[in-house]
């Protein structure tokens, strides 16, 4: 009988102290739980992207005033404040494209805003939509053509940044000239200038921000405002890009070719790169292999001294902290 007490004590004493080894194992657990929480509550942000008390668009004021307008910009800034790794491409993007598409919309007297539309139609890169609309500024075959883009089996002038950015002006001047204000001419560069003014028209407006339209067209033109917002001040909206981080522009020199039946590839090589980088310099070359029928001669690029030298397109100074703070 006392050997049982004595077990007995035995037992209890482990029961004991097995209770107090969980409870102190589950006090610290807990405690890093809670450590660790804290910390991701430090690190990460998710933040309601301030919507500015006026907002314009090519010298066309937007009514922010009206609730409608107003939610529906604020969409478009969540959407694509939030839309992180895209945000960031277009801006690294804007820092080599923009310097070539400004000169030009400033030639032709069309606003700069409307740099921003060429973003929201391509992300900035040569794409092909499901409707068959390619290049940078998303022109369908028709129109590209009807404003003098050249489009055959080997060329598409769609691709090349600059005579797509030329016909995109042609083209937005006539749909300023027709609707009246470039709001507007923005609205039907998505949509038709014929399919804008019908419901302009039906429904007795003659603004885009009144108008009743399909679900594309509806959310296009707050979407160039988002993106204009974002990338006029990009650490305003939680993105730090330095001069270093951005693509910077190719240094390259021009040379012609011409003739017919030309093997792109022998060319390259004579010009001491390779068909590739050929192609990549000039996107409006979609084959390997030009026919020419018509003999033209066509001004290409290929890569000047420093070559596709990374380290030597990017200057020591673009090495510095100092972030970007207005594209």
């Amino acid at each position: 009988m006392k050997k049982l007490s004595i077990l007995a004590i035995i037992l209890s004493i482990a029961a004991l102290s097995l209770q107090f080894f969980v409870f102190a194992t589950s006090s610290t657990t807990s405690g890093k739980a809670t450590e660790t929480h804290t910390s991701v509550k430090e690190t990460v942000s998710h933040f309601a992207p301030e919507v500015p008390d006026t907002l314009s668009f090519a010298g066309e004021k937007v009514p922010l005033d009206d609730f409608y307008v107003r939610e529906a910009f604020d969409r478009e800034l969540v959407i694509n404040t939030c839309r992180h790794s895209s945000t960031i491409l277009v801006m690294k993007r804007a820092y080599r494209y923009f310097p070539v598409i400004e000169p030009i919309l400033k030639k032709n007297g069309i606003p700069l805003d409307f740099k921003y539309l060429c973003v929201i139609e391509s992300d900035l890169m040569n794409l092909t939509s499901p409707a068959k609309a390619q290049g940078y500024w998303q022109f369908i075959k028709s129109t590209g053509i009807n404003y003098g883009l050249e489009i055959n089996d080997d060329i598409d002038m769609r691709n090349s940044l600059e005579e797509s950015t030329k016909a995109a002006c042609k083209f937005l001047k006539d749909l300023k000239r027709q609707l009246g204000s470039w709001t507007s001419a923005a609205a039907a560069y998505n949509c038709g200038e014929a399919g804008l003014r019908k419901r302009f028209n039906e429904q007795g407006v003659k603004l885009y921000y009144n108008t009743q339209l399909n679900s594309e067209t509806s959310r296009y033109v707050y979407r160039i405002l988002a993106m204009k917002t974002i990338m006029q001040n990009p650490q305003k909206y939680g993105y730090r890009l330095r001069n270093c981080d951005m693509y910077p522009q190719i240094n390259c020199k021009n040379v012609e070719l011409s003739g017919q039946n030309v093997d792109l590839t022998e060319f390259a090589k004579k010009h001491k790169t390779n068909l590739k980088v050929l192609r990549t310099l000039n996107p409006w070359l979609i084959s390997n292999k030009l026919a020419n029928k018509a003999n033209k001669t066509y001004i290409v690029k290929i890569p000047g001294n420093d070559g596709t030298s990374w380290s030597k397109m990017c200057k020591p100074e673009d090495k510095k902290t100092q972030y970007i703070t207005n594209l």
